[in-house]
């Protein structure tokens, strides 16, 4: 089973914080945000999940998870060209 995680948006009600960073990788307690429900899927057995986020922030995610190794998963990496909302992104899970 595929899951997904969407990672995309502009962050801006918390401009300045994500004028460089994503929100999802924000720092919330310990860790970077979207480490909470990868997480959550990876203690609940899933072990293929595709990360969708724009353009402007695919590389960061791509160096912070890599291929998944590290977390005993695969990752994919889908860009969300532009704004199309949740259906849109969730879209491009499509096999």
């Amino acid at each position: 089973m595929k899951e997904v995680i969407l990672a995309g948006g502009t962050g801006s009600r918390l401009y300045p914080l994500t004028k460089v960073t994503n929100k999802h990788l924000l720092p919330v307690y310990d860790k970077p945000m979207i480490y909470y429900p990868m997480e959550t899927l990876i203690n609940a057995g899933i072990k293929e999940i595709m990360i969708v986020s724009g353009r402007g922030h695919a590389g960061h995610f791509l160096e912070l998870l890599g291929s998944g190794v590290e977390h005993e998963v695969h990752f994919t990496y889908e860009i969300q060209e532009k704004a199309g909302g949740i259906a849109q992104a969730l879209s491009l899970a499509e096999d």
